[in-house]
């Protein structure tokens, strides 16, 4: 099983790295655009392990967690094996492609300031239609909606941590540390943002074991 996953991952591999592979029909720009912001690459960095490419900014998110996952496979990757792409670089530098807009020929490395630029691009985004919900309703949509998904560790202040996450960096990292206040209590609507357990530790082990938005 584990080899056929392996398979898979490596075919998906190759087919990121030659835009040619791209299904018929796609554009140049599309298959030389990051799978996150769906734009032409902004200087591009490749994880080492399984290949993927991305906008440097773009994966800097997945680089702030202790065990981060490729966003286009989910494979655990080591943050310091990510390195500039040099050969994607060269190939934007090579490939030109029509701008959306006015449909000038432009090199794929300069798409981007180029489409920012452009008069017909900008006439196109003021063009599009604005959301408008299928059915009609009453209810208020909140303006500040709370980030229930990751929490700071009360310790250490270490950002974008899931329950298990937490669970796992605490235990490694603050076994010893005195008692705080369970940050994802603090956050859950039914949790108790003032209480403190004996043992801070063991709370989180049997209190936050699993995550309660996606335990059914």
């Amino acid at each position: 099983m584990m080899a056929l996953f392996r398979s898979f991952v490596s075919g998906t591999q190759q087919k990121q790295s030659v835009g040619a592979a791209a299904a018929p029909g796609d554009s140049i720009e599309s298959q030389y655009s990051c799978p996150i912001c769906l734009e032409v690459y902004h200087k591009p960095v490749s994880i080492g392990s399984c290949g993927h490419t991305f906008c440097g900014e773009c994966l800097q998110p997945c680089l702030q967690v202790p065990s981060p996952l490729c966003p286009l496979c989910r494979m655990p990757f080591d943050s310091k094996k990510v390195d500039k792409s040099s050969s994607m670089e060269k190939q934007l530098s090579s490939y030109k492609a029509p701008c959306r807009g006015c449909s000038k020929k432009v090199t794929l490395v300069k798409m981007r300031s180029h489409i920012s630029s452009c008069t017909k691009v900008q006439e196109q985004m003021a063009n599009c239609p604005k959301f408008v919900p299928i059915v009609p309703t009453s209810q208020p949509i909140p303006s500040n909606i709370p980030n229930r998904s990751t929490f700071v560790c009360p310790y250490c202040g270490a950002r974008h941590l899931d329950q298990l996450e937490l669970l796992k960096h605490c235990m490694e990292n603050h076994r010893n540390d005195p008692n705080k206040v369970c940050p994802v209590c603090s956050a859950m609507p039914w949790g108790d943002p003032s209480y403190k357990s004996a043992s801070f530790l063991q709370h989180l082990l049997h209190r936050h074991k699993f995550s309660y938005d996606t335990f059914v």
